[in-house]
């Protein structure tokens, strides 16, 4: 069975909303987007490719696929990671896409646990969440995730959509590995501990 890994930006008050631009997702009138672009580095840029070329497949919300799907078929393919992108399957939670552009996309049912886990029973290979708040509050609910590479920026946003939603439920995680990048990004990863 195939793990499913959630790699994601994150400030430190757990704001995941329009991190690369200033247009990407003005929800809420939030008009901070773009708050990730002054702290990568070398670090970060290395980890992100690393765990991008490293996937089987990618599962995104529509919003991500998208932004992605209008950047990453045209960018460099030459660049590993990019060529990995553009190859691998790719799944698609929304009920209102259905004519997808980008090569090997597939849209996924409305039961969306039930599909996920269909993906995760038939690979061997990791599959990687990118951005996808909406996408990845239900996969939590349905405890689908197996591990969490979290970029934590450090800066406070003050508001905006978060990566975790508030509920009762207790979800004990493991830590395995974290370094620190030059601008000052805790790149951290969890593993959930099923004891």
């Amino acid at each position: 069975m195939g793990k499913l890994v959630v790699v994601n930006f994150v400030s430190l008050d757990g704001v995941i909303q329009s991190v690369l631009s200033a247009d990407e997702d003005r929800d809420g009138g939030f008009d901070r987007g773009g708050w990730v672009m002054p702290y990568v580095d070398h670090v970060v840029e290395k980890f992100m490719s690393d765990s991008t070329a490293a996937a089987g497949a990618l599962l995104l919300g529509r919003r991500t696929y998208e932004i992605f799907a209008g950047t990453w078929p045209y960018a460099d393919s030459g660049d590993p990671a990019v060529a990995a992108m553009n190859a691998m399957p790719k799944y698609v939670a929304s009920t209102t896409l259905s004519d997808l552009t980008w090569a090997n996309s597939h849209v996924l049912g409305t039961d969306i646990a039930a599909e996920v886990t269909g993906v995760k029973n038939r690979s061997g290979a990791e599959t990687v969440v990118l951005g996808s708040g909406g996408l990845i509050r239900t996969l939590i609910e349905h405890d689908l995730i197996d591990e969490y590479r979290l970029l934590v920026f450090p800066l406070l946003l003050g508001g905006g959509k978060r990566l975790f939603a508030e509920d009762a439920t207790l979800r004990p995680l493991t830590l395995v590995s974290t370094t620190t990048s030059t601008t000052g990004v805790s790149i951290t990863t969890y593993r959930r501990s099923d004891g």
